[in-house]
């Protein structure tokens, strides 16, 4: 989930995240239906976490996903599809997908990351930016 976490074991990044107030939950999910105005993205093999920081989810979604026409697979708002208002990270390896960009990073995300690491709030808006929102990717990337 944290490419090249800067050496860190996950035990320890676990506990990093605690303390800035993350918590990630593992979902145990059959199946995943992004919808587009053009296509329906399927993901049946598929991982996903849920990680809660300061009152926002963020749903992180690991898989190859299937692309059909809209329509021809299944029901409309039936009960294995997931309706989220919140930001949503999809990666699936090389085809990796931020459907949250363009978003703002909010400033306090950037006030953690600063507070965390002792670097300004410009530096830790640029880590933050540079993975994708991800608060400990950017501190281990400013650590």
């Amino acid at each position: 989930m944290f490419g090249g976490g800067g050496g860190l074991d996950p035990r320890k990044m676990k506990q990093m995240m605690k303390q800035m107030g993350i918590e990630v939950t593992e979902i145990d999910a059959n199946e995943i239906v992004i919808r587009t105005d053009d296509e329906e993205l399927v993901f049946t093999d598929v991982e996903v976490q849920r990680m809660d920081a300061q009152g926002q989810a963020t749903y992180q979604i690991v898989g190859d996903p299937e692309s059909r026409p809209l329509g021809e697979g299944g029901d409309s708002g039936g009960d294995g599809d997931v309706d989220v208002e919140e930001e949503i990270t999809a990666s699936g390896g090389a085809d990796e997908v931020d459907v949250g960009a363009g978003e703002e990073i909010p400033d306090s995300d950037v006030e953690i990351v600063a507070q965390r690491t002792g670097a300004s709030e410009e530096q830790a808006r640029e880590a933050l930016e540079a993975e994708n929102g991800d608060l400990a990717a950017a501190v281990s990337r400013l650590e």
